[in-house]
């Protein structure tokens, strides 16, 4: 990163799953060294954990890039998808919730060890916190690997804040990042909407943004 200091990327309003665009830090280390260790893992499935916009879509959006794989949404499991699960070696939920059907998630679990293929499982707890009903997925969902990301550290905080603004191809000056660093919450969440509302209001008061309109927002 290079002239921080009046730095705008040629980015539109829009998420970019890119490679080069996912900024690892100690908070996702070790969830972005599982990715890229894949298929040397000690086990089949893989649970991706953490808050809201984290970065767990952007993770598995690198992974199916590079390998072979499918991902969905768990809103779009039943028994007829199992057709095209049939046809990939990976399969990703993601936003996983626990909304579907039990059973159906436990025949996944049996699909991927009996075909040798590789889950991956984006949630916001680990699976194996979800009080499920079935006593066989509860035990099924205690034998994976799982990978937290972990609130942002100072390095991540700033890589978001820099790349969110630039999706919005807005300058923004580095002084000002440090300044919204020592005072917002370390959550992506608030993150993201501290940044919908500063430019919010920079686009309300036809005005770039600079500490007082941050101060307003903060």
């Amino acid at each position: 990163m290079k002239n921080l200091n009046q730095l705008l990327l040629n980015f539109k309003q829009k998420q970019n799953f890119n490679y080069n665009d996912y900024y690892v830090s100690k908070s996702n280390y070790y969830a972005f060294q599982m990715i890229e260790k894949w298929p040397k893992w000690e086990k089949n499935i893989l649970n991706i954990y953490g808050e809201k916009f984290s970065g767990k879509t952007h993770l598995v959006n690198i992974f199916l890039n590079k390998n072979n794989g499918i991902k969905v949404n768990e809103s779009e499991i039943n028994q007829d998808i199992f057709k095209k699960f049939k046809l990939y070696e990976n399969i990703v939920i993601d936003d996983y919730k626990n909304i579907c059907e039990e059973e159906i998630m436990y025949s996944l679990f049996n699909l991927v060890d009996q075909d040798n293929k590789y889950l991956v499982i984006n949630s916001l707890i680990p699976i194996n916190n979800i009080n499920f009903k079935l006593n066989d997925l509860t035990s099924r969902s205690k034998n994976c690997l799982f990978a937290k990301i972990d609130n942002p550290d100072d390095d991540l905080m700033f890589a978001i804040i820099l790349k969110s603004f630039s999706d919005r191809q807005i300058q923004i000056d580095k002084k000002l990042i440090d300044f919204i660093i020592k005072r917002i919450d370390r959550s992506y969440g608030k993150i993201a909407d501290f940044i919908y509302k500063v430019d919010e209001l920079s686009l309300k008061k036809k005005k770039a943004i600079d500490f007082k309109i941050i101060k307003e927002i903060l």
